[in-house]
This record gives structure tokens, sequence and C-alpha cells, in this order.
């Protein structure tokens, strides 16, 4: 199975570190660029996506609620309209730092409680493929199966796909745990290569992740793209036309 490896980076702001993703970007296949509401200074985005087109990885916008001091990971109600160009405002400016790079941004996948959010939303994942589609509707969208989002997304055009994770732990009801629980972080490479090679045996995904703020991510991503490989799965970007 063809399967890409992608990773959350530009995580870091200002002279505060995060993450390893000079380690990081060369294992994978297509990075998730932190838009600077969540994380990610414009210096940081610039050399992150200047990096991904001198590696060949595919630049995403990793969008989010406007959030720094929580990381995006608050729950946050936004109005719609408010939203949309939110999320415009952020694929904008990690799609331009692309182009001035040689490259460009072509998909979206949104961060933290945005991403959980428009799993079940309706409002706020049409808020967000509202305005994916004015930026460009042959972009892609990446978020995990059989929620909103992957349905409006697909609804409108888009393409939609399909992500698992590798370090992060399931629940009965198939999403994931909340990181306070235990087993939420899988932070053995052995465990999340394990993970990500029965997620890419079942079929039905086109991405496994791995969060550049894990504890080792590096190490993690190396175990997993050995032990996929092993597996007979080919590494690759997930297809977007342009």
């Amino acid at each position: 199975m063809r399967i890409d490896l992608n990773a959350d980076v530009a995580e870091s702001f200002g002279r505060w570190r995060l993450g390893d993703d000079a380690a990081l970007l060369p294992l994978l296949t297509s990075a998730n660029v932190a838009c600077g509401f969540h994380a990610g200074d414009a210096r940081t985005i610039y050399d992150t996506v200047a990096a991904c087109v001198d590696l060949g990885v595919v630049v995403g916008a990793q969008v989010s609620y406007r959030d720094l001091a929580g990381f995006g990971r608050r729950a946050m109600d936004v109005a719609a309209a408010d939203l949309e160009a939110d999320v415009l405002y952020q694929v904008a400016a990690v799609d331009g730092l692309a182009r001035v790079a040689g490259g460009r941004a072509r998909y979206v996948k949104p961060h933290g409680a945005l991403y959980h959010r428009v799993l079940d939303d309706a409002a706020q994942a049409s808020a967000l493929v509202a305005a994916v589609v004015a930026w460009d509707p042959a972009a892609a969208v990446l978020t995990q199966p059989g929620g909103r989002l992957a349905e409006l997304a697909a609804s409108a055009g888009l393409t939609v796909v399909a992500e698992a994770f590798a370090d992060r732990g399931y629940g009965p009801d198939g999403r994931l745990l909340p990181r306070s629980a235990p087993g939420a972080l899988l932070t053995e490479p052995a465990a999340a290569a394990a993970q990500a090679v029965r997620r890419a045996d079942e079929g039905g995904f086109g991405s496994l992740c791995v969060h550049g703020d894990t504890p080792g991510a590096a190490a993690i991503a190396a175990a997993v793209r050995k032990a996929l490989v092993e597996a007979g799965h080919e590494l690759a970007a997930f297809a977007v036309v342009h």
C-alpha cells in the first residue's frame, strides 16, 4: 500500500523552541506547517517551508483557532464567518511563504481543538471547507474519516485524505483518547511503529501522523518509516492534482 507520513512542524515561536524539525522533516513525505495562530512565527514558517521545498516534502497548512497561549488545544466558540476568514488568513500566510521559497501549500489540516470540533460540528466544518474552496478548490483536506469535515469537504469537491495516528491512543469509539487519559500518547518508537503498521495494513487511510511535539518525535518517525517499508508499504505523499 502507498501511504503518506505527515507530522506537525514549525511549532516554535521566537526564542521558544518546540520539536526537532531539522531531524524530523527528512523522514516525512508531507508536513503540516503551523500558521501562526497556535504556534509558528513568520521566520520559523518561512524557514520550514523552504526546507520542505529543498527536501521534496509536500507543504500543508495546519490551521487552528487563534490560541497561542493554549497551543490551539482549548475549546473555543468562533462565529462561522470569523472562522472562515481566520482559516483563509492562515492558509494565505503559509502558501504565500511557500511560493516565495519555490513551492506552494497543497492541503489543509486543522489542529488541536479545531481538529476535533469539525468532526461533529457542521457549522465549524462548513466554515473551514468554505475557506479551503475559496483558496484552492483543487486542494486536499486531511482529517479523520467518518466526521462532518470529511463529509462536507467531499461534497464540496475537495480531495479528502483519511488520516490515522501513529503516536496517539484510540478509544473504543475510534476517536483519539483525550491527552489526559492513560495511554493517550505513544512515546515508545516500537509501539508507535507497530500501531502505524496495523493502521496501514487495515487500509482505508491515506496518511499517518506523528506529532512533532511528542517527545522523541524524530526517533518515532524513523521507527514508523522503517517498519512501514519492512511491512511492504510504499512511503509517498498523497496525490493532489493542480
